[in-house]
């Protein structure tokens, strides 16, 4: 679909185009989330392992794709790419809890951070889109109005959080499902989930680029 064009000249220094390849694999990698959760509570382990593997490697690869292309690269994308991994972690955590592979009070703890970022997100939508601000605005993709700049614990702790999720399928595949390993990873994941949160608390306005102000009324 086409993106809209605003006829007002302030909003042209918003647009870009979003139909990028990191994310076209971003968007494949929030998709593939829910089949991926069906397959886990089915108890498929040996299928989910193999498609989570994809998964995380078109995460890797949106990336080097981004930074090694200039052309590649978008405001959207440091907004799509979190959220794609957030999507994809909330489901497999529900779902590896239902599982009983994920104890239920860090999967909480997980689901709880990520509402809240993304509601923070959002709410910097909001007060960086320029008025007035209607729903075609809002969720127009061509304008991007704020970059992401995710702390360096939030990236330590979604390294983390996809390591407990691959552990965590390959347990029952590999037999090692009362690991006390895999039990310390549930506090390394519990500790810098609340670190993560807490940093972007304390950063707050730095952890975001706005791309354009509000025009003058």
């Amino acid at each position: 679909m086409a993106c809209l064009k605003y006829p007002s000249v302030h909003f042209l220094p918003l647009y870009e185009n979003p139909w990028t390849i990191p994310n076209l694999l971003c968007v494949c990698r929030i998709l593939l989330a829910p089949f991926l959760g069906h397959l886990i509570i089915q108890q498929k382990f040996h299928l989910s392992l193999a498609l989570f593997t994809l998964a995380g490697a078109t995460d890797l690869l949106d990336g080097y794709i981004a930074r090694t292309w200039p052309t590649q690269k978008s405001a959207l994308g440091s907004a799509l790419d979190p959220l794609a991994d957030k999507i994809l972690i909330s489901i497999l955590y529900v779902s590896l809890t239902y599982a009983e592979l994920i104890p239920a009070p860090l999967t909480a703890l997980v689901i709880f951070r990520d509402i809240g970022l993304i509601a923070a997100v959002f709410w910097v939508r909001y007060k960086t889109v320029p008025p007035p601000v209607t729903l075609t605005k809002f969720f127009n993709p061509c304008y991007t109005t704020a970059q992401l700049k995710p702390t360096l614990i939030s990236k330590i702790n979604t390294a983390i959080q996809f390591c407990l999720v691959a552990a965590s399928l390959a347990a029952p595949v590999f037999q090692y499902t009362d690991s006390i390993l895999l039990q310390c990873l549930w506090y390394i994941t519990a500790v810098t989930t609340a670190a993560s949160g807490y940093s972007y608390w304390h950063y707050g306005r730095k952890t975001v680029q706005v791309l354009n102000t509000r025009s003058p009324s």
